[in-house]
């Protein structure tokens, strides 16, 4: 198959519904080899089954990418089955909504360990191969696609432990494309709207996100935030890095994150008594926040 992925070889996270399914077949159609990694092996192997009847080539992969050492076989697995690495698309994902006064340590943790440490995992093994490619004087032309969320980005009630993970992913995005682009790597983050199976868990948001009956355009198909993740993840991309992007229909946006105001400078240490005022200037001339999400 060929398309502007052809004979890259991608690993996709959580690629065994939703949105990484999606993922895996909108790469395999632009000709990338993928690896379609869940714990769930019976729906990885479905897609991949799926990916090789439209002709595309696929391998199944059930590492836990939340297990340092065991997520290292997704990278060799790519390595060995199809020659290389080129992209990896974090997408695995869970939520244990719960409003913040609830929350247990538990719904914590497990939100922490799929999103954050998930999306460490894969992509630091992935950049130790494509450092090493460097250092031996290869030319390396690595990606990394995280996926946030606009619950990250301007918060979300009842999702603390979601917003906060995913925040963490945004700003994980600004740290590796600053830090990795010396070795030829990109990193780029995804904050998708699209109907999968955690965003229709809500009864609203299944009915909001249903697709049309009469076969228009298919607003919230996932399939439309797939396509960038296949632009991201191909040679087209290069020298975009550091950016997250909003995905939405054919709607396609970039988020500025936090900016630093021009602020109050009264060149001596304020008083305590001083900034109730000082503050209300600040707050007075700021530019408005986004609301947060269910506000």
């Amino acid at each position: 198959m060929s398309g502007i992925c052809e004979g890259r070889v991608v690993i996709i996270t959580g690629a065994g519904g939703g949105l990484g399914a999606a993922h895996a077949r909108v790469l395999a159609s632009e000709g990338a080899k993928v690896v379609v990694n869940d714990i769930n092996q019976e729906a990885a192997a479905k897609v991949v089954e799926e990916i090789k009847a439209a002709g595309g080539e696929a391998a199944v992969n059930t590492s836990d990418i939340t297990n340092y050492d065991d997520s290292l076989n997704a990278v060799k697995q790519a390595i060995d089955t199809f020659g290389g690495l080129h992209a990896v698309v974090n997408n695995a994902g869970i939520n244990r909504d719960r409003m913040f006064a609830s929350m247990t340590e538990a719904e914590w943790d497990a939100i922490m360990a799929v999103h954050l440490k998930g999306h460490f995992c894969i992509s630091s093994h992935a950049v130790h191969y494509w450092r090493g490619q460097a250092k031996a004087g290869e030319s390396v032309d690595g990606r990394i696609i995280n996926t946030t969320s606009g619950a990250g980005l301007q918060g979300s009630i009842g999702q603390s432990n979601y917003a906060a993970a995913k925040a963490g992913i945004a700003a994980l995005t600004l740290n590796q494309a600053a830090e990795l682009g010396r070795y030829g790597i990109t990193a780029n983050a995804i904050a998708p709207s699209a109907r999968t199976g955690m965003t229709t868990a809500v009864p609203e948001m299944a009915e909001r996100m249903a697709a049309p009956e009469d076969g228009g355009f298919d607003h919230f198909a996932p399939e439309n935030v797939s396509v960038l993740v296949a632009f991201l993840a191909s040679p087209e991309s290069a020298g975009v890095t550091g950016k997250v992007f909003e995905s939405e229909g054919g709607r396609l946006c970039i988020c500025d994150g936090w900016r630093t105001t021009e602020g109050l400078d009264k060149q001596a240490q304020w008083q305590p008594a001083e900034l109730k005022e000082a503050v209300a200037k600040l707050i007075e001339n700021e530019v408005p926040a986004q609301k947060v999400w269910g506000t």
